[in-house]
Order: C-alpha cells, then structure tokens, then sequence
C-alpha cells in the first residue's frame, strides 16, 4: 500500500509557477520611476530650472534705440561674454571677494575648532549634564540668521548694549565693533555663534559610532584621555570634519544675512561689502539683472570649483594614505 501512494504521488506533477504578464513586467520596472517623480519635478522646478534661467540672462542685455521712448526701443539682445567680462574687471565684486576671504579665514577654524572641542569634550567620560550642555551648544543654530545678526547687532551698539554699560562703570575703554577691522570679528562671531553647534553635533555623531572596544585597548595599553582623543578619536573622525569644512566653505562663500542685517547700524558696511550683497544691490537696485545674473553665475561657478577641488585634494590624500 505504501509502495503504490508513493508511485502514486511520484507521478503527480506540480503546476508549474504562474509566469508574470508583460504588463505586470512593465509596471514593477517603472515603479521606481513614480517614486522618484515628485523630487524630480521640485528639483526641476526649484533647482535647475532658476539655475538654467539665469545662466540665460548672463549672456543677454538690452539695447536702448533713440531715446528709449516708445514701444521696440529697448529690445533683449545677445551679449556674449560682455556681462562676464564686465565682471570679472568690476574692482567692487573683487573687493568683496576679498572681504568675504579674510571673513572666512576667521570663521572656519574658529567654528571648527570650537564645534571639535565641545565635541570631545561631551564624548569624555562622567560628564555631567551631556544632554543639557549638548541642546545648550546647538540651541543657536535653531534661531534664524537675521534674527541673530539683529540680536548681536544690538548687543554691539554703545547706545544699547549692557556690555558697553559695564565697561563704561568700570571706566575701561569701549571699543567700536562696528567699524574698522573690529567689524570682522563681529561679523565673525555672529557665524560661529549660530554655526557652531550644528558642527558640533555632526563631529558629536561620529564619535559615538566609534566602537567602546577601541577606547578600552588604548586603556590596557595605556593611553591617557588626551592622548585618545588626539591619536584616537580625531583621526577616526576626519571624515566628518571634511564634510564640516566643505559645509563652511560654502556657507561663507555665500555670506549675506550678517553683513546686511548691521547695515542700517554702520556705515562701515557697504551695499557691495559681499559678493551676494553686489548682485542683489545690480539686479534689485539697479535695474541690471543681466550683469547680475552673470555675478551670480560667477559665483557659483567659484563655489563649486573650490568645494570640488578641496574634495578631490582630500580624496587625493587619502588614497595615498592608504597605499603606504
């Protein structure tokens, strides 16, 4: 009996698997393409498009005929490269450039050092109140730029700032930071105020990813606590001080909120004290979004050129690193 159910169910054959249709095919390979459809259309819209718009205007102006009275007399026309060469020779976008420069050689290593400091600092061991200190060190990046600028602007007034107040009831000198070469600092401490915290936490984050096992075999060989954090826990973190630094060089290339805000509080800061203050000042001020357009593009185009080249020497370095 049991040889027969055997034989029996050996000669049964399964259905063979339902092949799916060409249709059913066709959807599930153009499914991922319905997902990415949304960020496609706003990256279109919001990204490319503004940014192919005004990559067009560089290369027009407008041509005034007679007086420029009347219908057709002032007509779109090519220009080439005329609006970039007029740029690149304007003395006003090069001194910004400048300005912006010595900014940020005060901004990064300042904001980064900090933000590596308060870092390790909160990785150590028994450190009281860790979370407090931590929403305490990032709660200046969650306040907008202008509201910031107003706040430092006002502290920095003589008129209005308790600290002027003190010095003055102590007779000691009361120093301009709104003037001068102070303006830098000022406009400095603002950034690093509101910046530094966010570094912070990215440097913060990749040093809790680091294993326990690594502190505990520098311990047995007897590491001190400096001694981890400086042959340790830094080189482990390179990456994100990297990512930290390319942040900042980006931001700082393209300082406006700051230097605008204390505007109306000095006269020491210009309409041109920035490279993005001297394009919107041409294009809203002056009428000549062409001109503006190419700045903007010139902009950009530095940008990417200095944050790609910074990436491709650090990548450069860490191949060579990694063949010795």
């Amino acid at each position: 009996m049991k040889s027969t159910a055997r034989r029996q169910s050996y000669g049964v054959q399964s259905a063979p698997y339902a092949q799916p249709s060409p249709t059913t095919l066709e959807r599930a390979r153009s499914a991922p393409y319905f997902f990415l459809l949304p960020a496609t259309l706003l990256f279109t819209l919001f990204f490319a498009l503004p940014i192919g718009y005004a990559v067009w205007l560089s290369f027009r102006k407008v041509k005034v005929s007679g007086l420029g009275l009347g219908s057709g007399a002032r007509r779109e026309v090519w220009a080439g490269l005329e609006n970039y060469t007029d740029a690149l020779s304007d003395s006003e976008l090069l001194h910004g450039a400048l300005r912006v420069l010595g900014y940020g050689c005060i901004v990064v290593p300042v904001m980064l050092g900090l933000a590596l400091l308060f870092a390790l600092m909160l990785d150590a061991e028994k450190v009281r109140l860790a979370p407090v200190t931590r929403l305490a060190i990032f709660l200046p990046y969650a306040i907008p730029g202008v509201v910031a600028a107003l706040l430092w602007g006002f502290l920095y007034l003589p008129d209005v700032s308790p600290f002027y107040y003190v010095l003055d009831r102590l007779g000691m000198p009361q120093p301009d930071l709104l003037d001068g070469g102070p303006l830098y600092l000022a406009l400095s401490n603002i950034a690093v105020w509101g910046g530094t915290g966010f570094n912070m936490i990215v440097i913060y984050t990749s040093l809790q990813a680091i294993p326990a096992e690594v502190y505990e075999a520098a311990k047995l060989d007897g590491a001190t606590p400096t001694q981890i954090a400086l042959r340790i826990k830094i080189p482990m973190v390179a990456p994100s001080l990297v990512l930290t630094f390319f942040f900042s060089i980006i931001a700082t290339l393209q300082v406006y909120n700051e230097p605008t805000t204390l505007k109306p509080l000095t006269n020491s800061v210009s309409t041109t004290w920035s490279p993005l203050m001297k394009v919107y000042r041409d294009a809203f001020g002056g009428g000549d979004i062409y001109g503006a357009a190419a700045q903007a593009v010139l902009i950009a185009f530095a940008t990417l050129l200095l944050s790609f080249g910074f990436l491709r020497a650090v990548n450069r370095r860490q191949k060579q690193e990694a063949a010795r």
